[in-house]
């Protein structure tokens, strides 16, 4: 019993000396904890003296705000709504014609003598005058570095009037551009949908007068044939989606608004993608290659496209690699695979060809992909009672003209760089065009006669 007793009085006290232990961490630890809390309100309090920022910052705004789901209505009406306030405040703050018309009138009245080569011009000091009077709507336009990039070579350090006054254009052009296409972008991410920008030019083919003569049956395949160039070449990696800006710095836009222009040259409508001429001509190639008239193509339909000469080995990789309906390809593909043949400079339609010639899928083409697809240009130059050109030779001056990073492979990027990329895969593509390759040394020396004529 003694040495019972012993023993529980001694784990007593080794529990008693523990829990007295645990006390005294705890209290070390709080303090810690205290002090570190007083230590961080005296560095916030001293920042925010140091920073000029008052203590009354109670709440900090959120760096994140969610987006409301489908299943919160009120919140998306009301983020509609803002977004619609807000983009016609902004467009409130564009010029109208009659204050594009006053400034301009301004700017004559306080040109700065003498005229330069016809070209009236303005010193900073009257460019400065003409801030004053032109109003606040004016007065980003009229800033110093705007100024110092019209600078050219005037001996007085002037800038040409009109140069300043078209730059003006084009920033309110961007403006109301930039509002428009907002204006369809739903969700407010900066970005349109395929749907959103289909809507966007169909809302504005009756504002075009190079466009009046469409039937409106043929509107739908008008705006397919539109939108998908800006996708093709905006969306190389099918997202589905462009950004605005990039719709904004990218050329087809102006191509587009350009149909507003009332008179315009034959050559330049047939060159233009999106005049009606254009769309006609395109649209009306698919409908003459769609012989049983189902509204798709076959292989075999397609083989009929331009001269007729690609190769079998090439339109089965195409049907293979690209989006197709039992086997068959709709206008949306097929508008695709016109904008690559005729762009073949352009590295979205080397990458679209590149995906068709990468047989092994291993990102780069060798010797065996090269032979692959050349077979079939010797088998159609036997069809033609043609002496086949050996693939050794060609396969030579491919790597001579591409030059690639690694001596035994092509890689997409390698086509690119070369600048020879669309000579490169036309070759191997299609007979009439490796012919014409074939024979460039006869066909320049014609070419060159019947100019000098």
């Amino acid at each position: 019993m003694t040495l019972t007793k012993t023993l529980t009085y001694r784990i007593m006290d080794i529990k008693s000396s523990l829990r007295s232990y645990v006390s005294r961490k705890k209290g070390q630890k709080s303090e810690e904890r205290d002090n570190k809390e007083e230590e961080m309100e005296m560095f916030d309090q001293l920042y925010r003296e140091w920073k000029g920022v008052k203590n009354n910052c109670k709440y900090l705004p959120s760096l994140y705000t969610k987006l409301p789901t489908t299943d919160e209505p009120l919140l998306l009406k009301l983020r509609e709504d803002s977004r619609t306030n807000f983009l016609q405040r902004r467009s409130q703050e564009i010029l109208e014609n009659d204050e594009l018309q006053k400034l301009w009138f301004l700017l004559d009245k306080h040109h700065t003598p003498p005229v330069l080569d016809g070209e009236q011009m303005i010193s900073y000091e009257d460019f400065l005058l003409v801030s004053e009077k032109a109003g606040a709507k004016c007065k980003s336009f009229f800033n110093p570095s705007v100024f110092c990039k019209l600078v050219q070579t005037d001996p007085y350090g002037r800038i040409s009037i009109m140069q300043f006054f078209n730059y003006i254009m084009r920033k309110v052009w961007l403006h109301q551009t930039r509002i428009g296409l907002a204006l369809y972008d739903v969700a407010g991410h900066g970005y349109l949908r395929e749907s959103d920008l289909e809507n966007y030019i169909l809302e504005l083919i009756p504002t075009l007068p190079q466009l009046n003569g469409l039937e409106k049956s043929f509107y739908s395949f008008y705006v397919c044939t539109a939108a998908r160039k800006f996708f093709f070449f905006l969306d190389p990696i099918k997202t589905g989606k462009i950004k605005i800006v990039d719709i904004l710095t990218c050329s087809f836009l102006d191509d587009f608004l350009e149909l507003r222009d009332e008179e315009l040259s034959k050559e330049f409508q047939e060159s233009n993608w999106f005049s009606a001429p254009s769309a006609l001509r395109v649209y009306g190639q698919y409908l003459n290659l769609d012989k049983d008239r189902n509204g798709m193509l076959s292989k075999e339909e397609l083989a009929r496209y331009g001269t007729g000469t690609l190769t079998d080995v090439f339109l089965d990789r195409v049907f293979q690699e690209c989006l197709t309906y039992e086997g068959e390809m709709d206008y949306k593909a097929y508008l695709d695979f016109v904008l690559t043949m005729e762009n073949k400079r352009e590295s979205q339609s080397l990458r679209y060809l590149f995906r068709i010639l990468d047989i092994n899928g291993a990102s780069s083409l060798n010797v065996f992909s090269l032979n692959y697809f050349f077979r079939a240009i010797q088998e159609k130059m036997k069809l033609h009672g043609q002496e086949p050109v050996l693939f050794q030779d060609v396969n030579d001056e491919i790597f001579d003209m591409v030059k690639p990073a690694d001596p035994l492979k092509i890689t997409l990027e390698d086509l690119i760089n070369c600048g020879k990329g669309d000579t490169v895969v036309s070759i191997l593509i299609d007979l009439n065009d490796f012919w014409t390759y074939e024979n460039r040394e006869y066909l320049v020396p014609e070419i060159s006669d019947e100019t000098d004529i």
